[in-house]
């Protein structure tokens, strides 16, 4: 299985909640801050978008909360690719605190040219690589739905 760690930072005082845990919004500003570096890392980041006026838009996400954090921590992120096609990018960022799993955010992402408005194809060396990242299988826990069970 490919597992990136490209991503850590520590919890902010500003992130807690009133029971002293990291605010449920704050699991996904974190989750954020770890797909800059993942987009780097496959040469679509900041940099490029800069140059080419290309980006990655996120049109869906998922996350899991498993474990509460509490400052003082240092957030790990492990990121996995899942699949991806010219446009699109299925991933997802897992974030752990002392080796224990806390919670998962899975992503899908469209690229975007911003420069003509509508999405396009990723550079052929994004795609390559994406494609060679992609985990050999997905966790259980990937494309799960919310649902009720019914009685």
């Amino acid at each position: 299985m490919t597992i990136l760690k490209l991503h850590s930072e520590p919890v902010q005082a500003l992130w807690l909640d009133a029971y002293g845990h990291l605010n449920e919004a704050y699991y996904l500003v974190i989750f954020s801050n770890a797909s800059w570096p993942l987009q780097a890392h496959f040469g679509i980041g900041a940099d490029y978008f800069n140059e080419t006026g290309g980006a990655l838009y996120t049109v869906e996400t998922h996350l899991r909360y498993l474990n509460e954090v509490r400052a003082p921590a240092i957030v790990e992120i492990e990121s996995m690719i899942f699949g991806s096609d010219e446009k699109r990018i299925h991933f997802a960022h897992v974030m752990k605190v002392d080796g224990t799993e806390r919670a998962t955010a899975e992503f899908m992402v469209l690229h975007f040219n911003s420069n003509i408005g509508r999405t396009a194809p990723m550079p052929k060396t994004a795609q390559a690589a994406l494609k060679a990242a992609v985990v050999a299988e997905p966790p259980d826990w990937s494309g799960r739905k919310i649902m009720l069970a019914r009685q």
